[in-house]
């Protein structure tokens, strides 16, 4: 059943403002209740402490609960209950339950949504585009400059792996706590924002720890219908400081929908796959033995892309059993002058959600003429070539071999052979040949 909120007047949010009315503000600290150090002495915010498991979870009811009761539910109680009330407390730019939203027919499904005000009203991009590794900047928009009120919750790993939930904690500011945030230009409903180690102020890039705790979030909310992504610079991520996006949406993606090609399981149980039958190329990770290991593999891939300059986006789905990462070159061809006037005029910039399916429209002709075949035709520009992609596979493939790698013996570059023939079904194909120390044919 869809979630719905009550449709409220909404306003720009007091704590987003531009930068150039800050100094029209003068009351205690910086005068805007933000999360830097003028303003967090004294703070408090609810804290949920997650269990920490020691196997891929699949169920709600199994993410380190062991049949008891938790204290609060996660999705469902905090973070949709937190997110309403902020909603009706006019924390949004704009009533994004208020957009038409319509699954387009075809055999994918795609989504459409129009939102006409996000890009009038959405953050500008700060940084270059054409490097994926840039360094913090704090004299640029950062979440420690957000409102207290717009976080919802800390999200940290239990001290004493139990599941606990405080209403009302200290902010431990040495240790620089992990907040979930809203997005006060959502896509949909429950859209928030995961910022790990907040204080920290990472710049926009991946690493094991980081995207642990995603993966974390995703079991702990149990729901397949909640999802969460991640885009690198390069590939519309907008502002530098390291997060990750989530939102609730009641219908399948199309990415989830295609069908997909074994190439090869690692040593710790990762199968990776090809994405076969969609408009954007790229792999998709599952299983592994822990959760940690589905992790590892995942995030030692988008390090090796951004140190290779390579943009890319994230999704993460099936409450964290299944990650796809989608490689794109969407903002080099608008440098070269390769994507066509058409559809720069749509102002469509795919990144996670949109590569995953879900269309955000800025135009109300768009919305009225989507069609699969729009879609398609954009996505597909995004897409790096099949040449390309296996260059970088092979690129990927040699930085997790030597990554698992142990006991100090030599590794072999990892070269695919795939077979011509396309699966009939979604049943995987076994589609890698030749030898890698790290990875077990199957």
């Amino acid at each position: 059943m869809m979630l719905r909120i009550k449709r409220v007047p909404t306003v720009v949010s007091n704590y987003q403002k531009e930068e150039a009315e800050e100094g029209t503000r003068h009351v205690a600290g910086c005068g805007r209740n933000c999360l830097r150090s003028c303003c967090l002495p004294g703070a408090k915010l609810p804290l949920y402490a997650f269990k920490v498991e020691n196997k891929v979870v699949c169920e709600k009811d199994s993410v380190g609960l062991e049949n008891k009761e938790p204290p609060v539910d996660f999705l469902d109680s905090l973070l949709l209950g937190e997110w309403e009330d902020r909603a009706q407390r006019g924390l949004f730019r704009y009533d994004v339950t208020a957009c038409k939203t319509k699954v387009i027919p075809g055999e994918y499904g795609f989504i459409a949504q129009l939102n006409e005000g996000r890009h009038l009203k959405k953050r500008p991009t700060e940084f270059r585009v054409d490097k994926v590794l840039q360094p913090f900047d704090e004299n640029k928009f950062n979440f420690t400059k957000v409102g207290q009120e717009e976080v919802l919750f800390q999200f940290e790993a239990s001290e004493n792996n139990e599941l606990q939930f405080y209403p009302n904690a200290p902010i431990d500011v040495e240790n620089s706590p992990s907040v979930v945030a809203i997005n006060v230009s959502p896509i949909e409903y429950g859209h928030v924002l995961l910022i790990p180690r907040i204080l920290e102020c990472l710049p926009q890039r991946i690493d094991r720890e980081s995207f642990l705790l995603a993966l974390y979030m995703a079991a702990e909310a149990g729901n397949p219908y909640f999802r969460l992504g991640y885009n690198s610079l390069g590939a519309f991520a907008t502002i530098n400081h390291l997060h990750f996006q989530a939102y609730y949406l009641s219908t399948p993606f199309p990415i989830e929908r295609a069908p997909s090609k074994k190439i090869t399981t690692t040593k710790s149980g990762v199968k990776i796959s090809d994405i076969l039958n969609y408009p954007v190329r790229g792999l998709v990770y599952e299983g592994g033995n822990t959760l940690e290991d589905l992790s590892n593999v995942v995030s030692d891939s988008c390090i090796c892309l951004q140190e290779n300059n390579i943009p890319y986006n994230v999704l993460i789905a099936d409450c964290g059993k299944r990650v796809f990462l989608f490689p794109q070159c969407y903002s080099e061809k608008q440098a070269l002058g390769e994507v066509s006037s058409e559809l720069l005029d749509t102002q469509v910039n795919p990144a996670v959600w949109e590569i995953s399916g879900h269309m955000v429209l800025k135009r109300k002709e768009d919305y009225e003429e989507a069609s699969e075949g729009n879609a398609w035709r954009l996505l597909a520009e995004v897409s790096l070539s099949e040449e390309r992609l296996q260059e970088v596979k092979e690129l990927i493939f040699e930085a997790i071999c030597c990554e698992i790698e142990e006991a100090g013996k030599v590794i072999t570059k990892t070269t695919f052979e795939e077979s011509d023939g396309a699966p009939q079904s979604h049943e995987d194909v076994d589609a890698l040949k030749g030898s890698c120390h790290a990875m077990v044919p199957v």
